[in-house]
């Protein structure tokens, strides 16, 4: 996998993301064969402003949302503004754990796994006990299949190296329902996130 240069605005991020596409492609496109399982490239939308429309309804820059997939409209949402450079600076690894986990829905949505967890979710309603849970193993599964495709493409030949793998579990140990107390426990841990 070679990727450019992280540069921190909006048009370098659209250029990184288009180039990682196809090495996350690489990886699991043959899974999904092997599996008897359509694959569908994904979109990827750079959505700009402080709400952002999609088929899965509207999102506000600020509810805390660095990315997001949504299964109708085969896309994956990564907003600049929901990056947080300011915070993260240029740490890719970063940028790419966030990445992989949005396309690890896609994966889960193509996979039928998402529709069946969707399905278990609305019949115990969202915010339940049981409803909250299952939001939570999606979650986590994403994080462990973002977590396998890095570790497959940490060859030692290509742009994934030792200091991005180490950015990329950093910052997944970085998000988790710790960071949101107020908010429903639907994600998972900081500690469940990064040992997934």
């Amino acid at each position: 996998c070679t990727l450019p240069k992280w540069k921190s605005d909006p048009q370098s991020a659209a250029n990184y993301f288009n180039a990682a596409l196809p090495c996350l492609e690489a990886a699991w496109a043959p899974v999904m064969q092997r599996a008897n399982l359509p694959y569908v490239r994904p979109k990827i939308v750079f959505p700009t402003g402080s709400v952002w429309s999609s088929g899965c309804g509207d999102v506000r820059a600020d509810e805390n949302v660095a990315a997001f997939y949504c299964p109708p409209d085969v896309a994956l949402y990564m907003p600049f503004k929901g990056l947080y450079t300011e915070r993260v600076g240029n740490k890719q690894g970063s940028y790419l754990a966030v990445f992989a986990h949005e396309f690890g829905h896609h994966i889960q949505s193509i996979s039928g796994s998402l529709r069946a967890a969707d399905q278990i979710t609305y019949e115990a309603g969202a915010d339940s006990p049981a409803g909250l849970e299952m939001s939570r193993r999606v979650e986590l599964q994403a994080d462990c299949l973002a977590g396998m495709w890095l570790a497959a493409a940490w060859n030692g030949k290509g742009s994934v190296t030792d200091q991005v793998v180490r950015e990329a579990l950093a910052d997944m140990y970085t998000r988790g329902d710790d960071n949101t107390p107020s908010q429903p426990r639907d994600h998972g841990t900081k500690q469940h996130s990064g040992q997934w």
